[in-house]
């Protein structure tokens, strides 16, 4: 039986990838970054690594290092999935 949390990885961008470009050093970062933006599940993917406080690898579109910074900035977050697709609605909303 499948859950939410593992549905949204069979519908990643990168679930093909070689997981050495997902988990790269700095210069490889922004490689592993184009990936994540053309994602139809890029908002999952990061709530989860905020939601569970993954320390490597790019997960949404964001490196460990710009994850630690959100983290910080709002360290009261029960749900970064509801928080991540409140802001995307916002966005969109305001676009339209």
């Amino acid at each position: 039986m499948t859950n939410a949390r593992t549905d949204w990885r069979e519908n990643s961008a990168c679930g093909s990838s070689d997981a050495d470009d997902l988990f790269a050093d700095s210069p490889r970062q922004k490689r592993a970054k184009t990936i994540c933006m053309r994602c139809p599940v890029r908002t999952q993917c990061l709530a989860e690594a905020l939601d569970e406080r993954i320390e490597f690898g790019v997960w949404g579109g964001m490196t460990e290092r710009e994850r630690r910074v959100l983290l910080r900035s709002k360290p009261d977050v029960a749900s970064w999935l509801y928080v991540l697709e409140a802001a995307r609605d916002s966005v969109v909303s305001r676009a339209g």
